[in-house]
């Protein structure tokens, strides 16, 4: 079950990377702002529920608790992504003020593809450990 965990980590990692490959494409778009983000959003409500289905899985898994916290960090910096996004616009789109708050919001992003690196590290490398563990001498 642990190699689950780990699994969904690294599945969430690509998941983010992902991400910013639609982030860029869609600054990019000819197409209206609404339209050329669709699929960057669309991913990040993904990556939401895949982070929420990585906590509950690492408490299944009973992965080391440090883990679970990492996972459920992840969680709340992505719930934060959302949070900023409504802030900067709640400033305006074309403000400077709302143009400084949604810089944060890719400040925010290198956050959590960070935690989830740390975390898929860490991951495996207790999946190793475990692994040795519980394999038998051969007699």
């Amino acid at each position: 079950m642990k190699r689950v965990f780990t699994g969904l980590a690294g599945l969430l990692l690509l998941a983010v990377i992902v991400q910013f490959y639609l982030a860029a494409s869609g600054a990019f778009d000819k197409a209206p702002i609404e339209e050329a983000f669709q699929p960057h959003r669309m991913l990040g409500y993904t990556i939401l529920g895949l982070s929420v289905v990585l906590v509950v899985a690492g408490a299944v898994a009973r992965v080391p608790g440090r883990l679970i916290g990492m996972a459920g960090l992840v969680v709340g910096l992505v719930l934060l992504q959302s949070l900023i996004r409504e802030v900067a616009k709640a400033f305006g789109d074309g403000s400077a003020a709302g143009d400084l708050v949604f810089g944060l919001h890719a400040v925010n992003a290198l956050a959590i593809a960070g935690v989830i690196a740390t975390l898929v590290r860490r991951s495996r490398q207790g999946a190793a450990v475990t692994s040795a563990k519980t394999r038998q001498p051969v007699s």
